[in-house]
């Protein structure tokens, strides 16, 4: 890892000591999705309630800037210019940054309702993971309680379909953490404090990864 990922990660549990026992897995975390992203993968979301918000959420700090501005690289600048022209392409390259494939399976709202109608509710996330997911893709998974049903399959066909799958859940243990290879389990019970160490979990490791992928 750089040093600014193990100088983040140091700082990350002075902050947060009731977070020690999570180290560990945090930096399997860490470790699995570079290595996604550099193999050509990407990562699916997904998670109820709070926990939706919290899929858009790791989405929006991958597939953006989150602490580093990412510019495009050169040859897809060049690209940019020969595809739209020297102006429009050097707009495009300007306010364009690099990204992380990210897809939060909680946002297709028509796809969901038409699924949850004519389906079964309890299968909208793993029909969306059947759909988009490949061999070593990865799944991060949210549920405070570990047993959401609809989170629990989605896992379920992650695995089927060879992806990897990472839990974030509360401190018991669940369908969801004897399923993922990493579970990121809060110390907390209470929903809304396992959401709050859930928040802090991912954006120590979306800042990670950014950090390796591209700190020059």
């Amino acid at each position: 890892m750089k040093q600014r990922t193990i100088s983040n990660i140091e700082s990350f549990f002075c902050r947060n000591p009731h977070l020690a026992g999570v180290r560990s897995a945090l930096t399997e975390v860490i470790q699995l999705l570079v290595q996604t992203y550099r193999s050509g993968g990407k990562v699916l979301i997904c998670g109820n309630g709070g926990s939706a918000a919290d899929a858009e959420h790791i989405a929006g700090e991958l597939m953006k800037g989150f602490c580093l501005k990412r510019p495009v690289p050169a040859d897809f600048s060049e690209a940019l210019k020969a595809a739209a022209g020297e102006h429009d392409g050097q707009y495009l390259a300007a306010h364009l940054q690099s990204a992380l494939p990210a897809i939060p399976l909680v946002s297709h709202s028509a796809l969901m309702t038409a699924f949850i109608n004519d389906v079964a509710a309890d299968t909208v996330f793993a029909q969306q993971v059947y759909g988009y997911g490949r061999k070593n893709d990865v799944l991060i998974a949210l549920t405070t309680s570990g047993n959401s049903a609809n989170v629990v399959n989605a896992a379920l066909v992650a695995r089927a379909v060879g992806m990897k799958i990472v839990g974030m859940t509360g401190c018991a243990d669940s369908r969801l953490s004897t399923t993922a290879d990493i579970t990121l389990k809060s110390p907390e019970s209470e929903t809304y404090l396992v959401q709050e160490d859930h928040i802090k979990f991912y954006h120590l490791f979306c800042a990670a990864v950014e950090t390796e992928l591209f700190e020059v």
